[in-house]
């Protein structure tokens, strides 16, 4: 085997050296056993009909195998997570690692088809690496494919332990079409009752050391046309596997259009928290009040803090480490970005707007009787310069400029119509927007 191994830093003596190894953080124990996953990633991605292998296509200026690696860092239970890549794809995949944060990864190179980078995978754990290399043998390891992004603890962990029973275990879901077989002259030979199958989908596990033996035995033929890991493991071992009902969800990312619907659904995933930030000002809390009110209409969490915000700059670092990506900030009449610049560099110093693009709102006041608006708006065109600066960060700041009255009828309509504009700006998270002003 070709192993892509390269040593990152140095190790522990009493340890062998990890090939690009990165943290080394060890899991919780909430199944009972070790566990660790193997990630195959080496398709080319023919069906998606462009240059770039699917599973290194960005959602949101991020590769979509990025996606799917910090799922499985979220459960800290999976000691150790391998992701097999071509050689090609070795250098690509190291620098997402690096420019991510991954951590408890590993690469490894893969073969020429699905099964034969799998056994790599399955070989980091069992056998010694081309620099000696080699992870410690997990209980039970997961193996699931890099392009399904969306697989949770809960799934994971049911595997996990029915694999642990009965020696494998894989996720299911009914078929939405179907299936039928056709003759050599294409005409229809025979189709299956669609309430008696099922679509075998993944996450999979696998006692390890069955699946292992399993691929050791594994004819060429099977390695080279072969998909499915639940029938290794049963014609070589014997083994029948738990079948356990997934949700729709798992889905796999297969062609160009899957990237819309991936993009929407991390989108909608973004917009369930939101966090005001005001100054003490009595108009800006005024304001904050209100849009938090009308927000919580369209948004499963609204957070609000009024503060002085030179004064607070310990207790907002501490919100903005609580996995919210939208923000707004309420500006003073008379201050112009004093809030948003504040929020700004305190943005700037979190890891926050690593994983996905961070909004912030930038709301400013017009008392129409006392100003124009294009008088206003003019007065806030710096904040094309402060948004082209924010952007280089991940930071997407847009404007919003309100009518400010007294008028609490007038207020309120106001701030309606500008949740609204803030709605669709999140949801959106649109480049092409920054550092304008949009007017409600």
């Amino acid at each position: 085997m070709q192993a892509g191994s390269e040593q990152l830093g140095s190790s522990c003596p009493c340890e062998p050296p990890a090939p690009f190894l990165y943290g080394a953080e060890t899991a919780g124990t909430r199944p009972g056993m070790c566990v660790a996953a193997v990630l195959p990633a080496g398709g080319s991605g023919e069906r998606m009909g462009g240059a770039t292998p699917k599973q290194f296509c960005n959602i949101l200026e991020r590769p979509l195998i990025s996606y799917t690696v910090q799922a499985f860092e979220r459960v800290t239970w999976i000691r150790d997570i391998v992701v097999v890549v071509t050689e090609e794809n070795l250098d690509l995949m190291k620098s997402i690692i690096q420019r991510y944060g991954h951590k408890r990864v590993t690469l490894v190179e893969g073969g020429v088809t699905r099964h034969r980078s799998i056994f790599n995978g399955l070989r980091a754990f069992a056998e010694n690496m081309p620099l000696g290399f080699q992870l410690p043998k997990p209980e039970v390891v997961i193996i699931h494919d890099a392009v399904r992004p969306f697989v949770d603890e809960d799934i994971l962990f049911k595997v996990a332990t029915s694999a642990k029973e009965c020696g494998a275990a894989g996720a299911i879901r009914p078929l939405v079409s179907t299936v039928i077989a056709s003759s050599p002259d294409g005409c229809l030979e025979h189709s299956l009752e669609r309430t008696r199958h099922r679509a075998s989908e993944m996450p999979q596990a696998f006692v390890f050391d069955i699946i292992y033996q399993a691929y050791i035995q594994c004819s060429n033929y099977d390695l080279d046309y072969g998909t499915e890991c639940l029938h290794l493991a049963q014609k070589y071992c014997n083994i029948k596997a738990r079948l356990i009902e997934g949700s729709p969800d798992l889905w796999k990312v297969t062609y160009k259009r899957d990237l819309y619907a991936t993009e929407s659904i991390i989108k909608d995933s973004l917009l369930q928290q939101i966090c005001i930030i005001t100054d003490m000002k009595e108009d800006t809390v005024q304001v904050g009040f209100l849009l938090r009110e009308v927000l919580k209409t369209q948004v499963k969490q609204v957070k609000g803090i009024s503060s002085s915000l030179c004064k607070n700059v310990h207790h907002l670092q501490n919100m903005f480490t609580e996995q919210c990506f939208n923000f707004i900030g309420i500006n003073d009449k008379d201050s112009n970005f004093l809030v948003t610049q504040q929020i700004v560099d305190i943005l700037k110093s979190t890891s926050l707007a690593v994983l996905y693009p961070i909004v912030l709102i930038s709301v400013h006041f017009i008392v129409s009787e006392n100003m124009s608006f294009s008088s206003r708006v003019e007065e806030l065109s710096g904040i094309r310069e402060l948004a082209n600066e924010a952007k280089k960060k991940n930071i997407l700041v847009y404007g919003l400029l309100m009518d400010y009255t007294k008028d609490n009828l007038r207020l309120r309509e106001t701030v309606t119509q500008g949740t609204t504009v803030i709605a669709a700006l999140i949801k959106d998270r649109s480049p092409g927007l920054i550092g304008q002003i949009l007017v409600v």
